[in-house]
């Protein structure tokens, strides 16, 4: 399961840093969006533990922007937030609110690494059925400013 579109807004970051290495110095890349989120997450907590599929929507809120500065380093801002996204659970029609939300913020030079982490929550109705999934990326921008590494690792669990 992806955190939404997260790994896609971020990776939109990671290129436009790409694009940024011959930019003249403090050239910013701004990127502000609402995407539309749709997806069935597995909460395996739900139904007194049975589990069960979930429908979630709405929109996941990224905004992202690059500044470079004269040394061709520069600073890379993020935040990634669900809006409005709600569920339903397909066995047992429980409803479920998602939370959550994603602050970075990075100085970098090119041959460098990043790395950033997430939480997303499921808060579902009653007792035992709250899941929490934890997101880890790493980037890795080697000399040239290409993207030679796009870690994405996915943790869930039961709250």
């Amino acid at each position: 399961m992806k955190y939404g579109s997260l790994p896609i807004g971020l990776g939109m970051a990671a290129l436009g840093l790409a694009a940024l290495v011959n930019s003249p110095a403090r050239a910013e890349v701004t990127d502000n969006e609402s995407i539309p989120f749709t997806q069935v997450l597995f909460v395996p907590c739900a139904a007194d533990g049975a589990g069960e599929e979930v429908l979630v929507s709405g929109d996941l809120h990224i905004l992202t922007s690059v500044t470079m500065d004269q040394s061709g380093g520069g600073h890379l801002r993020a935040h990634v937030q669900p809006q409005g996204i709600s569920g339903v659970g397909l066995t047992t029609g429980d409803k479920y609110q998602a939370t959550g939300g994603d602050h970075l913020e990075t100085n970098f030079q090119f041959g460098r690494e990043f790395t950033e982490v997430s939480n997303f929550r499921l808060i579902g109705q009653g007792p035992g059925n709250n899941f929490l999934v934890h997101q880890t990326i790493h980037f890795t921008i080697n000399a040239n400013g290409t993207l030679t590494t796009d870690v994405n690792h996915v943790s869930a669990e039961c709250k």
